[in-house]
């Protein structure tokens, strides 16, 4: 089965003092990347909290956004007065240095001020932490599914793009007979005009003709090629499947792809392995996406 590493989710659990609510992106990155945004007062359990995430998300760039409501009379948070007088002082003071005639909103300039509305500090309790990695997993769940629904849809085209090589690999067969002939025959005329009237040993021609045939001959490379599209989806069926092996198998099939391109000598079955070519970058393309 395979898994996408683009992944959303988003769940809220309410009480009547609280409505907790987790959102969770993921896109495809080469390492684990977890950013996480959360309440002030949630900063403790960040450590707790990147370790529930990250033994679901094993890879990709991960952001995590957490926000908390209080739905009690209690808020949690108060205006730090003493500061706020500090800085009414001084910005008169200013005003009267300037020689501003307008009375400014003083109250206004002071709630933009630094430090002016502080957070009472509290530990989050038991009870709230549970709530709390309740909406993460949930969360995740979410994210999974997601991921998986999404690979589904690369699996069906990984699925198509391996059956258009596997049939470009057969539609080869009918110029195999054809290129050798035509490689054959212009082996022979480029060496007639070169020895034109000398003597040659005919069978060490021979030789020479089939080493250079061997050399041009596909055969291994077709047979390695399909070999590796069965093991490509094979191991896309397996249930661990992972894009970084699936991506190793698609490297190889571009080697036997490109192989066979520098071998073949025929303008058509060029055009073939222009085909397989433009059919694997794709895989490649999508792979970068697979967990």
């Amino acid at each position: 089965m395979l898994r996408s590493m683009t992944g959303y989710g988003k769940s809220t659990v309410e009480t009547d003092e609280l409505n907790i609510s987790v959102e969770i992106k993921t896109v495809n990155s080469k390492q684990m990347d977890l950013n996480c945004r959360l309440p002030f007062e949630y900063n403790p359990k960040e450590p707790e909290i990147r370790s529930l995430v990250s033994r679901s998300i094993q890879r990709g760039k991960v952001f995590v956004g957490i926000t908390k409501e209080s739905t009690a009379e209690q808020s949690g948070h108060s205006i730090n007065q003493d500061l706020a007088l500090n800085y009414h002082k001084e910005l008169k003071e200013l005003k009267e240095k300037m020689n501003q005639k307008a009375e400014p909103d003083y109250l206004l300039s002071i709630m933009r001020m630094p430090d002016i509305l502080k957070t009472d500090e509290q530990e989050i309790s038991d009870k709230e932490w549970t709530l709390l990695k309740k909406a993460i997993e949930e969360t995740l769940d979410k994210v999974d599914e997601y991921r998986i629904e999404e690979g589904k849809i690369l699996e069906n085209d990984f699925k198509e793009r391996i059956k258009n090589i596997q049939q470009y690999l057969d539609d080869i067969d009918p110029f195999e007979k054809e290129r050798l002939e035509f490689v054959k025959a212009k082996f022979n005329k480029e060496l007639s005009d070169f020895i034109k009237e000398k003597t040659i040993d005919e069978n060490r021609y021979e030789q020479e003709v089939l080493y250079y045939l061997d050399k041009l001959d596909i055969t291994e490379e077709k047979v390695r090629l399909k070999q590796h599209c069965s093991y490509f989806l094979e191991t896309m069926d397996a249930g661990m499947a992972n894009g970084k092996k699936l991506n190793f198998i698609a490297q190889e099939m571009g080697r036997e792809i490109n192989t066979t391109g520098s071998k073949a000598n025929h303008a058509e079955i060029q055009k073939i392995v222009v085909n397989m070519k433009d059919e694997l970058e794709k895989i490649k393309e999508q792979l970068a996406n697979i967990l």
